[in-house]
């Protein structure tokens, strides 16, 4: 294989997971990430785990969508600027095909109870799956024995939960406390 045929290969693989996982998941970002962890890591062996970890806070401190912020800089990480644009390509086309199926539709299932008790359904397997997505993250805090980083985990969850501090102020500071811990550990 040669390496226009390899990169053609690398393209391929990127636009049809990123099409599939987009396709099949239901509930957006925090449930399309582990499957492109499981996809990217697990897989493919293409990201180590540690790196995914911090393309999705990547991803998550963008304005955008989790699910194609991650997805965009997976692409990019991956194949660069054209991996980027198909990760992109793959990860939006499955939701605004299904939208615009579904507008044209909407009216008349719109107050079917077959259509609304599937929906509620999907709202638990998706609050199952966030659990999920929150323990593996945390549980790969927790692996790094780093204490501060633990401290960070726990003082955003406090501020979050408890005090309901705005979202934007946490992700600032904590990530103002995850550069100082990493830089006097010698890792910036």
């Amino acid at each position: 294989m040669d390496k226009k045929e390899s990169k053609l290969a690398i393209y391929w693989t990127l636009v049809k997971s990123t099409f599939i996982l987009s396709a099949f998941t239901i509930g957006g970002g925090y449930v399309i990430v582990p499957l492109m962890q499981k996809k990217f890591v697990e897989e493919l062996n293409w990201i180590d785990s540690e790196e995914m970890l911090d393309l999705v806070a990547l991803g998550q401190s963008m304005p955008g969508a989790l699910a194609v912020n991650t997805s965009i800089l997976i692409g990019y990480r991956i194949a660069g600027v054209t991996g980027a644009l198909i990760t992109l390509l793959g990860t939006v086309s499955p939701p605004l095909i299904i939208i615009t199926i579904i507008s044209y539709f909407y009216m008349s299932f719109r107050d079917n109870p077959i259509v609304d008790a599937l929906m509620l359904g999907m709202q638990v397997g998706v609050v199952a799956v966030i659990l999920n997505v929150v323990f593996n993250m945390v549980k790969d805090v927790l692996k790094r024995k780093d204490n501060v980083n633990i401290l960070i985990l726990v003082g955003a969850f406090i501020a979050a939960f408890v005090f309901d501090v705005n979202v934007i102020a946490i992700i600032f500071v904590a990530g103002i406390l995850g550069f100082i811990n990493n830089r006097m550990k010698g890792e910036v």
